[in-house]
């Protein structure tokens, strides 16, 4: 006689099918994973929030403003917080608050826009210093070396005065570009840039190396794949991380290097408005009104502290390991 199978009893649930299992795994992936962690944390939260409100207010400086950073206020010279001013003005006669805004976006700008450089140049030397023959990746680390011991403020420098007045024309578009644009923008830009990426390239170094010996990868090369989609769909991915990580902790440091520049007056050229310059320009009345130098100093700080902040929540929330 059959026996009959035996009937599920209704107090314990169904086993859901493997597949359903993975596919439901696989949906949770490791951004949106990190995403929900990062929205967890308070300080990180915050940190984001203030940069995103200080980034608005330096893209639409024209709008936020009460006047332009250029414009002087005749018979209103280092005067306090006021209805009319409420950063109070300079020494020259210029609204604090006015310039405090258009120098969030060019300190911002700086800190973000040499992060690119730094990329760029840390992905070419230390992804070719990874993947490419030992000899090569001894030339290039003790190349590395070099600009490590070199102290970085000097070597920012020395490239700023090479660099200054240098000329660019691209003849297929017809553009000339010289580095003394933009108060010397540019050349801040390429200076930071070409000394502050050491770190990063090593960091993608060592991340491409431990990935090298990783089992995804090892099964990738069996398979037949070529070096190149090895490097750029299964190495780069996950080195994402740790590089944005880096990177969100560069940005303040870029601008820190930006701020000491303009502060010994060889940063960004006056008349343009700059956290550094506007600090140095304070210093002076500094006994007989602080509020000049007091609100650039504060908006740099809360600039450090939030992007400070920002860093250690994607550290955490990009490698729950650190916590």
């Amino acid at each position: 006689m059959a026996q009959e199978p035996l009937e599920q009893t209704s107090g314990v649930a169904a086993i859901p099918p493997i597949g359903q299992m993975v596919q439901a795994t696989a949906s949770h992936s490791l951004w949106t994973d990190a995403f929900r962690r990062l929205a967890r944390n308070k300080l990180a939260l915050i940190g984001l929030t203030i940069i995103l409100a200080i980034g608005l207010a330096a893209i639409f400086a024209p709008y936020v403003a009460p006047s332009r950073y250029d414009t002087i206020f005749p018979g209103h010279t280092v005067e306090s917080p006021s209805k009319s001013h409420l950063f109070g003005t300079d020494q020259v006669g210029h609204d604090t608050l006015s310039r405090d805004i258009y120098g969030a976006r060019n300190s911002l700008s700086v800190g973000v826009f040499v992060q690119f450089i730094i990329l760029i140049i840390a992905v070419m030397i230390g992804g070719t210093a990874a993947i490419g023959p030992k000899w090569l990746d001894g030339i290039l680390m003790r190349f590395t070396d070099v600009v490590y011991a070199f102290p970085d403020l000097l070597f920012v420098i020395l490239l700023q005065q090479v660099l200054r007045g240098v000329s660019v024309t691209f003849p297929v578009i017809d553009v000339s570009v010289n580095s003394n644009t933009m108060g010397g923008l540019l050349v801040v830009f390429f200076a930071i840039g070409l000394v502050s990426w050491v770190n990063v390239a090593r960091l993608i170094r060592g991340q491409m190396l431990s990935l090298r010996e990783r089992d995804f990868v090892i099964a990738a090369e069996a398979m037949g794949a070529s070096k190149f989609r090895i490097v750029t769909q299964h190495m780069l991915p996950h080195t994402v991380g740790p590089v944005i990580v880096a990177l969100t902790f560069g940005v303040p440091a870029a601008i820190f290097t930006e701020t000491a520049l303009s502060y010994i007056g060889i940063g960004i050229s006056p008349p343009l408005a700059d956290w550094g310059n506007m600090i140095y320009q304070g210093y002076g009345v500094i006994l007989a009104n602080p509020w000049p130098t007091f609100f650039p100093a504060m908006t740099l700080a809360i600039v450090f502290m939030s992007f400070q902040f920002l860093g250690d929540g994607l550290r955490d929330a990009l490698d729950p390991r650190t916590r």
